[in-house]
This record gives C-alpha cells, structure tokens and sequence, in this order.
C-alpha cells in the first residue's frame, strides 16, 4: 500500500491551462459579437495583408444576421457609408465583427459594424474598421415590407 500512495504522489499533477484574455488598445468594441473568423493565407493580398474585401464581405454577413434578427424575415444590404481601414489584418488573426441596430424605419434599418483583429499571438484586439450598413427587409417576392415593432 506505501508503494501505491508513493507512485500516486509521484504522478505529475496537470495544471489547467489558461486562455489567454484578449487586452484591446482601442477601448471596448461596441455592439454584440455576431462574428467570428480566423484569417487564412487564402486570404491574401499579394503584400500578405488580408483583403479588405474580405472583411468587407464578413462585416457584411454579420450585419445581415442582425438585420434577420430585428427584422424576423429577409433582409438585404442597399447602401455601406464611407470606410477607412485603419489597421491591416494578417495571416492567423482572428476577425471579430460586432453589430449594433442604430435605427429603425419603416422598411430600412440602419446598422452598426465594427470589425476588431484578435492579433495571432499576442491576443491584442484591435479596431480594424467600422462602418454604418443599411438593410431593407424583403418578403417572398423581394418587395420591401414592413420591419415588424418589436416586442
């Protein structure tokens, strides 16, 4: 029985390993997380940058998903304001897309699309660009219909 209790103890005891927490330089981002995508080398410029039509295209996509949900129904992207990308994304970084409904119409809404990098190795969040997206919510035939109150 000693010996079991001294090979026991002898066993090394594993320490959970801990995610290391995203710090952000830019204060927090603003709205909710509704997007989440690592950068590929397919991706890429030829400088090795990412294309900024492709964080375009997921900032996009996540103000689409927001649009579906406050509209409950079809949506579609009819107009983008003015962009300025303010820091490249690379290879590894992971893009975070965060949303926000701004305002509400009768057909249209406006949204709020901030695009963050998760640096690869530092986990740093940094704000990569922003944008204000305006949906218009369709029915069946692709006619706008009305965004319904919400409850």
């Amino acid at each position: 029985m000693s010996q079991e209790k001294s090979q026991e103890s002898a066993t090394p005891q594993k320490t959970p390993q801990k995610t290391p927490q995203a710090t952000s330089i830019d204060g927090a981002p603003r709205g909710a997380l509704t997007v989440r995508i690592i950068a590929m080398p397919a991706d890429t410029n030829a400088n090795g940058d990412i294309f900024g039509g492709w964080v375009l295209s997921r900032m996009d996509q996540a103000g689409g998903i927001a649009g579906v949900e406050r509209a409950r129904g079809r949506v579609v992207t009819v107009a983008i304001d003015a962009m300025q990308f303010i820091r490249p994304v690379r290879v590894g970084d992971v893009l975070e897309v965060y949303t926000e409904v701004e305002s509400i119409g009768r057909t249209s809404m406006q949204i709020h699309v901030e695009a963050w990098a998760q640096r690869f190795q530092t986990h740093v969040r940094e704000q990569v660009t922003q944008a204000m997206f305006k949906f218009v919510a369709i029915d069946d035939a692709g006619k706008p219909r009305p965004i319904p109150k919400e409850v």
